[in-house]
Parts: structure tokens; C-alpha cells; sequence
């Protein structure tokens, strides 16, 4: 009995030790765990907002106000009798011109002063047919570009020009003749470079009008074309200008109102504006004729008159 006793004495003091020696793990586990540091939640890193684009406000003739931003290169957000437009950008003879949303937005700069005008669309959605405001801010900048001249472009078929652009405060407009017969009216207009230095030109030049009172008429279409009723057309070439040098393009247009779409009388235009390809700058020539159909057509430069029409007539400056 006594050793038995004995035996179970020992049991129960290793078992002892054993539960004392689990539950100083434990202890030991927990301090460790409390002893590791707890991670801050990370947190997003802040989004800068958008910024802001100002509006610019234009004062119309009417005594209203059209807001306009400009939130990119190509999208305009058009306030008008608290209503907002979003246009998006289109092909213009000049300036910038928007449309879109039922409406036109064309601004044109010029002589420190930026232009501009709010139209209706057509049905087409495409050409404004109705001006609802003509307005005007100073120019926010030089409306000449500065800097040096850009470097020279390849006209179609990789041809170079031998002289660097022309800028079209360097040109200067003037009538050289025209053709006309069956509706049909064509001014050729020459471009002199009246600076010391050689220039090119390449392409189309701007070409916009403007009315007797000289407001642009918005209701007018410039088209590129090579050619007119008169004449065949060809491809742009560079048309190299040594200084008092000139070049040619025609300006083409019909006399015959329109009546498919409306017109029972043609505009008045009184101003052709010109710029050279890829310049903002401008330069006019006054020259009075009545553009139908509610475009006009432009041919590239090209270096000579060329008359093989064998019809000239005198300049055309006066109505048609």
C-alpha cells in the first residue's frame, strides 16, 4: 500500500508541473502576440479634384451674354438663355468652329479682339442657318503666332518646299482676273510676298467671308476643291515665293439661289479673308459678290494665273 501510494503521489505531481509548465506557454504566447504592433489600416491616397476651367464671357449685340468653357481642345460647353450646349469641334474656313446640340459656336481672332458667333444648326446638323448672337471679347493673346517660323511640310507625294512657310503677315491679297458663265463665277486671287525673305505655301490657304457691314457670314461653306466649272484641277504642290513673288488660287462660287433648300436671296459678301496653311494670322481683300447655295470653293496655290480657260474677264469687284 505504501509504495502504491507512493506511485500515485508522483502522478500527480507531474501532472502538476505539466499544467503549470502549458499554462506558462500560454502566458508567454499571449505577451508575444500583445508585444507584436498593430498595423494602421492604410488609407487611399487623396484624388486631386479636376480642375476647374473658367468660363469666358462674350457680350452680344443683343445686350446678352453667351458663357463659354472650354474644358479641352476639342469640346466647347456653351451657355445661352440658361441653357447649356456641348459641341464638339468641326471644320472651319477660319477661327474655331463647334457644333453640336442643335447649335453653332464660331470664334474667330483678329486684331486683339476675338469674334464670335452663336447659330442654329441646320436640319443636316451641320451648318448653322440662323444666327442667334453675334458677340465679342478682347483676345486673351497675340492672335500672330511668334516664335520661329515652323519647319517645312511635304505637299502630297513627299514633295518639300525649298523655302520655309509663309506667314500671312509676310502676303499680301489681290484680284487677278476670273471667269463666269452659266451661274457660275470664279475670281483668281493673287498672293504676293511682300517680305525680304523667300517663303512657301503649300495646300489651301483659310479662306472666310465677311458681309458689307463686315460680320462673317457663318451661313457660308468654304470647299476645298482642285478644280471649278471653269478649269481641271491638280494635286497641292509647294508654291515657292522669292520676295515680291506671287501665287494664285481661285475662289469659286454660283449666283443662282438655291431653292431647293430655301433661298430666294443670296448674301452680300464684302471682305475675303485670307491665311496661309497652318497660320492664324489674317489678311483681307475687298471684293463685293453675292455667294448662293451656302458655299464657295477654294482651289490649292499654285504658282501661275493660269488662264487656259481662255474666257477671262476683268477682276471681279464689283456684285455679280
Amino acid at each position: 500500500m505504501p509504495r502504491t501510494k507512493g506511485i500515485a503521489m508522483r502522478h500527480r505531481n507531474a501532472a502538476a508541473t505539466t499544467t503549470v509548465a502549458l499554462a506558462a506557454l500560454i502566458l508567454i504566447s499571449a505577451c508575444t502576440r500583445e508585444a507584436e504592433p498593430v498595423q494602421a489600416p492604410v488609407q487611399p491616397a487623396p484624388t486631386a479634384p479636376a480642375p476647374v476651367v473658367p468660363a469666358v464671357g462674350y457680350a452680344c449685340e443683343s445686350g446678352k451674354t453667351v458663357s463659354a468653357r472650354y474644358p479641352d481642345t476639342s469640346t466647347a460647353e456653351i451657355a445661352y438663355e440658361g441653357q447649356t450646349y456641348t459641341v464638339r469641334t468641326v471644320p472651319a474656313a477660319s477661327g474655331a468652329r463647334y457644333a453640336g446640340s442643335g447649335v453653332e459656336w464660331w470664334t474667330v481672332g483678329r486684331d486683339g479682339q476675338e469674334t464670335a458667333t452663336l447659330s442654329r444648326l441646320g436640319p443636316n446638323q451641320d451648318v448653322g442657318v440662323a444666327v442667334l448672337e453675334r458677340c465679342s471679347r478682347p483676345s486673351s493673346g497675340p492672335l500672330t503666332p511668334t516664335g520661329p517660323s515652323p519647319l517645312p511640310t511635304p505637299a502630297p507625294g513627299g514633295v518639300l518646299p525649298t523655302a520655309t512657310p509663309c506667314r500671312s503677315t509676310q502676303l499680301k491679297l489681290s484680284s487677278e482676273g476670273g471667269d463666269a458663265g452659266m451661274g457660275n463665277r470664279v475670281a483668281i486671287l493673287g498672293v504676293q510676298n511682300i517680305g525680304p525673305q523667300a517663303c512657301s505655301i503649300t495646300g489651301y490657304p483659310v479662306v472666310s467671308l465677311l458681309d458689307t457691314r463686315g460680320r462673317v457670314l457663318t451661313a457660308l461653306k468654304a470647299e476645298q476643291n482642285p478644280g471649278n466649272y471653269f478649269r481641271g484641277g491638280a494635286a497641292p504642290t509647294p508654291v515657292n515665293l522669292a520676295a515680291q513673288a506671287k501665287g494664285y488660287f481661285d475662289l469659286a462660287w454660283n449666283v443662282v439661289p438655291n431653292e431647293g433648300m430655301g433661298e430666294t436671296v443670296c448674301p452680300n459678301a464684302g471682305t475675303v479673308r485670307f491665311a496661309a496653311p497652318g497660320d492664324t494670322a489674317i489678311t483681307t481683300l475687298s471684293m463685293t459678290f453675292t455667294p448662293c447655295g451656302g458655299l464657295f470653293r477654294i482651289s490649292p496655290m499654285r504658282p501661275t494665273a493660269d488662264d487656259s480657260s481662255g474666257s477671262m474677264v476683268p477682276a471681279l469687284a464689283a456684285k455679280s
